[in-house]
């Protein structure tokens, strides 16, 4: 059966070009406050306008705060901030009942209290340093957009979206995320140290009277209709397969995962890889202005969506061979490309 191809509409052309020139002020109005990272920038507008969730790992003062708060500054969104700490209760996080008394009439009622959550923009600083029934708290709202508390459901503003960061070498008093929260990041973004020339600037720039100013780019509203837009985006049959089968190579008990797979995985990762390896294609293909999303834009988006999603076995810590390993030798493969 002959099948015609998907094309987008005249009216999304112009949007594509809209979101094109949007992504090119975004950088250049971070960039007041931001002195490099732009990998992980990018990362980060692609989870945005996926309408997926973001987990930003890297050392201590290499401002992943300051990225988050700046987006959304240039975004007009709502943030909030949400220091996770051994002690934080799901309830700090969701909100909470409070009692209530009518001045006029002297009846008690109970008046929920929103808590942080309800934002557009939560940065879950640290998001490891809280036990897991705290962390759980914002699975509800990460998956479904919604809160219950109390019986009651609660649906969070749009757009909405989650980004946490977490620091790798500090492990005491630190709680790792279990798989099933890993999941529900659409990627796992690195942030590197700078190099000379770029913390030279960094110095320079924190160090003086300059006000770093950021103008808005996009509003809440206009978001919510790019978001929509990056849905629309056609991805042709050929990036489909190679995310379906990209993600099924890291199962070893997939009979097509390489024998390095099944030496050093235990477990690989699931459909929800495929559908963010494909979505976040379109979000790069969407971002740049294209029509449509290609192979180049799903190995861009590989690695990021695939090596929080990887759990490696004994043989692969004995070796020194880490998720992101396994990850890169098989997406430098060409056994995925069908």
């Amino acid at each position: 059966m002959h099948v015609e191809p998907v094309r987008v509409a005249e009216d999304d052309i112009g949007l594509l070009e809209s979101l094109a020139r949007a992504r090119a002020e975004l950088m250049e109005q971070i960039a007041h406050r931001i002195v490099g990272q732009h990998d992980v920038l990018e990362g980060i507008l692609t989870a945005i306008v996926s309408r997926g969730h973001g987990l930003l790992v890297g050392v201590p003062g290499l401002a992943k705060t300051l990225m988050v708060s700046t987006i959304a500054d240039a975004l007009d969104l709502r943030f909030s901030r949400i220091q996770f700490t051994p002690d934080l209760m799901p309830s700090d996080i969701t909100g909470t009942e409070i009692i209530e008394e009518d001045p006029t009439t002297g009846k008690r009622g109970f008046r929920f209290v929103h808590g942080p959550v309800f934002a557009n923009v939560v940065l879950a600083d640290e998001i490891n340093r809280t036990p897991p029934k705290t962390q759980a708290a914002l699975l509800q709202a990460m998956q479904e957009h919604e809160i219950t508390a109390a019986g009651e459901t609660y649906h969070v503003p749009e757009p909405f979206f989650v980004l946490a960061t977490q620091n790798p070498i500090e492990q005491e008093g630190t709680y790792p995320l279990p798989e099933a929260q890993l999941d529900r990041f659409m990627l796992e973004l690195r942030v590197q140290y700078p190099n000379r020339e770029e913390e030279e600037r960094i110095v320079e720039t924190t160090t003086s009277d300059q006000d770093h100013t950021v103008r808005t780019v996009l509003t809440g509203q206009e978001l919510l209709r790019l978001q929509r837009l990056v849905r629309r985006i056609p991805a042709p049959k050929l990036v489909v397969r190679a995310a379906v089968s990209l993600a099924r190579m890291t199962r070893p008990v997939d009979r097509a995962a390489p024998d390095f797979v099944r030496e050093y995985v235990d477990w690989g990762a699931g459909p929800r890889a495929s559908q963010f390896m494909v979505l976040g294609s379109k979000a790069r293909a969407a971002l740049d202005g294209r029509p449509m999303a290609d192979l180049d834009d799903l190995k861009a988006v590989a690695l990021s969506v695939l090596r929080h999603r990887v759990v490696v076995n004994f043989a692969a810590e004995a070796a020194g061979r880490s998720a992101e390993d396994v990850c890169e030798q098989l997406i430098g493969g060409s056994g995925w490309i069908q």
